[in-house]
């Protein structure tokens, strides 16, 4: 397939994800309407006026999307903006759908029953004057709302569920941008040397530094990272959103980081989103050395294991020439007997890797769900969310991210720094 024909699928595929996008946020405002504006509000000018500030703040999320291409001030207050409105967002959406319930079963509350003499209609006798009797007047009509006390109601739930919404974003734009928790994780490999009992693979994921995050906070990850005195340090994947004019300060951590046998990096589908032939250039002068479907001996008292490194699942169709996610390229002529480490961004690689005889494959991608309850969706793609697992022979590990995308905040998946300590049998 030629070059020309790859790009156009590329942005044929990225069109169809920007209109499911939009149209995600069009029925989630669309929702926050009906429950937050015409549900509370009686019809007029403040209807009006509500209507039209949902409108504006429904495109602040596609917009902060779209500032990502600008380095301007501007733009990053709209990020920052935007994407903390989706936040917010979204767990308004979640708190009013959980209070749905509460809502149906209130509604009996907002009617009453017609007063004998005051509500009821009257209704021709049969044959001749007079009024129907009372008992069949009350069966017709058994009740009328009561427009007060619907908007008390409408208005209590919203005052619920905004100040659930604004609680649960808040703590999460803490823990998003609190310092990274060290997750210590002993993994026994079979094959492994005594001589390598103990060594340190230090990993993380998944930074996406960008106009809302970097700076200091990337500086004390890097700090969190030497800490652990590392004999190995693994990046897996989703680094940059970005190009390197607008980040080169925000990547110059990375050049800080000590290891006694190296740092090293893979592509993660982030990568591939900006120039990723200017950072494959750029991360070597940092001293971080890239693995594209290659490998390398980790050696230690004259035993060894292989660091095996893949680019990541969706190279394939970024029309960047040679990329593409090439397990078998990587182990090339190896030796079965010594064990091998393979950095995947992705933890659906695993069962290739599996398949390949990979003793441990080191993943990110998945954010830990980031935001919960998405990391039940995760699982509709991903072998595994976060954390050990074990697939036949070959052991997985999931770090849940150091970054964010998107909203600036985690809940339920906090950020962290894993120490993969290899224990020998």
């Amino acid at each position: 397939m030629r070059g020309e024909e790859v790009l156009q699928l590329s942005l044929i595929g990225l069109l169809g994800f920007a209109t499911v996008v939009l149209l995600a946020l069009l029925l989630l405002h669309g929702f926050l309407w009906w429950r937050l504006v015409r549900s509370t509000t009686p019809p007029g000018r403040t209807r009006r006026l509500l209507t039209l500030l949902t409108v504006v703040i429904a495109l602040l999320p596609m917009g902060a999307v779209l500032a990502r291409r600008e380095d301007s001030a501007a733009s990053t207050a709209l990020q920052w903006v935007g994407f903390s409105w989706l936040g917010v967002a979204f767990y308004l959406f979640l708190t009013l759908l959980a209070l749905e319930p509460v809502r149906l079963l209130l509604r009996r509350w907002t009617r009453r029953r017609p007063e004998v003499g005051q509500d009821a209609v009257p209704a021709a006798a049969p044959g001749g004057g007079g009024t129907a009797p009372v008992a069949e007047v009350v069966r017709q009509d058994d009740g009328v709302a009561d427009p007060s006390r619907r908007l008390l109601l409408a208005r209590g739930l919203a005052v619920t569920a905004g100040a659930v919404a604004l609680g649960t974003a808040g703590t999460g734009a803490y823990l998003a941008n609190s310092a990274p928790v060290v997750r210590r994780v002993p993994v026994t490999l079979p094959r492994l040397d005594p001589a390598l009992d103990g060594l340190r693979i230090v990993t993380f994921s998944d930074g996406h530094l960008s106009a809302t995050y970097g700076g200091r906070r990337f500086e004390r990850l890097v700090e969190t990272v030497n800490a652990q005195r590392p004999d190995v340090v693994a990046i897996v994947g989703d680094l940059v959103d970005g190009d390197v004019e607008e980040l080169r300060e925000d990547a110059a951590p990375l050049a800080d980081l000590v290891s006694e046998q190296g740092v090293y990096f893979v592509t993660g589908n982030h990568e591939y989103f900006v120039d990723t032939t200017a950072w494959l250039r750029h991360l070597p002068t940092l001293g971080v050395e890239v693995l594209r479907n290659e490998r390398v001996p980790i050696v230690r008292g004259g035993a060894s294991f292989d660091l095996a490194g893949i680019d990541d699942r969706t190279a394939a169709g970024s029309g960047l020439p040679g990329h593409g996610a090439d397990l078998g390229a990587a182990l090339d002529g190896r030796d079965d007997a010594v064990p091998v480490v393979l950095l995947a961004h992705q933890p659906f690689m695993v069962d290739q890797a599996r398949a390949a005889g990979v003793d441990l494959q080191l993943s990110g991608h998945t954010h830990g769900g980031q935001l919960w309850p998405f990391d039940h969706a995760i699982r509709l793609d991903q072998p595994a969310v976060e954390g050990l697992s074990r697939h036949g022979d070959t052991q997985l590990y999931v770090t849940a991210g150091a970054g964010y995308w998107g909203p600036p905040m985690r809940i339920g998946a906090r950020p962290e720094v894993t120490v993969v300590e290899l224990r020998s049998p």
